[in-house]
């Protein structure tokens, strides 16, 4: 154990092994939920099920290693949520092929690669002022926190899709709260380890609820012979084609600054920043982007920081020991597929949903329905399909209170500084989207610096981005008009 220490610097960061081991599985417990998802997703796109499933499971391995080794931080990496719609998306509307989009991954991939070794990305992190460093990290926190309301089932959305409405209270909301408040009162108490105990206290409390089931066998045999069919078969010829340049330029875009608002948001609640800028950056991007890569050739969408890693975080976990065991447990992972997708409490919940109209109009019924008419003021009643995660939901609401909390150091006296950090605050949950919060933030932030005379405080780095973000809408604005 001394050498382990040594190697990770345990004792200057005032942790433990026990500490960091049981970081690393807390990290693991909020992240397992992107075994079962990813290959759902790009099953989407005729993708091999168990073949991505295994790709995710070696490729976060082989990153979430790398992490730990060369920058020694607790911060866990997988296959990034958006980027995996955005990879389906491709493939449904006929734009590529699974095998030329991730050719795309690929070759943005190498580029974060490069430009990581020349430290592009860390110039950008520590570019980045304070203010909007905190409003980030805030930013986060309640995205994560909207995502465990909602996979716990206390909103669900609308049936015409206009908006959020609370949700049936039953079983799955009723296990979410008890397991809230079972956590709450432990992180309450100062518990050692009050995540894991919630989320495993969760877990067998919805099993003679119904909502997690038992396996009879937990293990199972990984199904190579699927992987061999995505390992490898990516098409780097045809993402060149001039028409997906755009593509490639998109999973690049997204990937940087998700990776910047992760890294800024996990760093910040564990004080990893050290005057404003993150020590290793350079080795953590690294990571990432090899990550990506690697993702690349096995067969899976982007690799890259997972803000779920604030889980370990806050139980303590502040090196790359952390790292390892939740490698380790990503590659035990594709031996248990079955416990980890019991352990992931997802669940398919028949919902009744009351939803009521102000003016008379015709709205959806429901899907096998069409439009049926809605008089003024009636409520329409409506059964559904909900996928929940109750089990791991409680963790992720108190994970993005304990984020959240940086709030406090935004400087809100400063309108150049204030209006900056609310948009990004607020954008990140309402769009789902951490880079449109960092891409208001960007925007607001010039241009308020630069109308009140205050443009030397501004980096030439977020200048330049602030301005292709701007384009970008811009393009957007130009494109949905047409």
């Amino acid at each position: 154990m001394g050498a382990v220490e040594r190697f990770f610097k345990l004792d200057e960061a005032g942790t433990s092994v026990g500490t960091e081991v049981r970081a690393g599985v807390v990290t693991f417990m909020t992240m397992a939920y992107i075994i079962v998802v990813q290959p759902l997703v790009l099953a989407g796109a005729g993708m091999p099920f168990g073949g991505v499933m295994l790709a995710t499971c070696l490729s976060s391995a082989f990153a979430t290693l790398l992490m730990g080794l060369l920058a020694n931080y607790p911060i866990a990496l997988a296959p990034a949520m958006g980027h995996n719609f955005y990879f389906a998306f491709l493939v449904a509307t006929g734009v590529a092929t699974w095998q030329v989009a991730l050719g795309a991954v690929f070759i943005s991939g190498t580029l974060f690669l490069i430009l990581s070794l020349f430290g592009f990305r860390e110039r950008i992190i520590n570019a980045v002022p304070d203010s909007l460093k905190y409003a980030i990290a805030v930013g986060i926190g309640l995205l994560i926190a909207v995502v465990g309301i909602r996979n716990a089932g206390l909103v669900v959305e609308t049936p015409d899709a206009s908006g959020w409405m609370m949700g049936q209270f039953g079983k799955p909301v009723v296990l979410a709260m008890v397991g809230l408040a079972i956590t709450g009162g432990l992180m309450a108490f100062r518990v050692r380890g009050a995540i894991l105990i919630g989320l495993l206290a969760t877990a067998l409390l919805g099993i003679p609820m119904g909502l997690v089931k038992p396996v009879a066998n937990p293990v199972s045999a990984p199904p190579w012979h699927e992987l061999r069919q995505t390992a490898l078969a990516l098409d780097i010829v045809g993402a060149f084609k001039f028409g997906l340049i755009s593509v490639v330029f998109t999973f690049f875009f997204l990937d940087l600054f998700d990776t910047i608002g992760t890294l800024i948001g996990v760093s910040q609640q564990a004080g990893f920043m050290v005057g404003g800028q993150l020590p290793r950056a350079r080795q953590a991007l690294f990571s990432d982007a090899a990550g990506t890569v690697a993702g690349a050739l096995l067969g899976t969408s982007t690799v890259t920081s997972y803000i779920e890693s604030s889980a370990g975080v806050t139980e303590g976990g502040r090196t790359g020991l952390a790292n390892m065991v939740t490698a380790a447990l990503f590659v035990l992972a594709i031996f248990f597929y079955p416990s980890v997708q019991m352990l992931a409490g997802g669940v398919l919940v028949d919902q009744q949903l009351a939803f009521q109209r102000v003016e008379a109009e015709v709205a959806p019924a429901a899907p096998e329905q069409g439009k049926v008419p809605m008089p003024e003021g009636a409520s329409l009643l409506v059964r559904r399909k909900v996928p929940l995660s109750p089990v791991t939901a409680p963790t992720l609401i108190l994970i993005g209170c304990l984020i959240a909390s940086v709030v406090a150091r935004i400087p809100w006296g400063d309108w150049t500084e204030a209006l900056p950090s609310f948009l990004a605050i607020v954008m990140m949950p309402l769009t789902m989207n951490i880079t449109e919060g960092i891409s208001f933030g960007f925007i607001s932030y010039s241009f308020l610096k630069l109308v009140t005379g205050r443009g030397r405080e501004v980096s030439p780095w977020i200048l330049v981005f602030a301005g292709l973000f701007l384009i970008r809408y811009i393009y957007q604005g130009i494109h949905g008009l047409a």
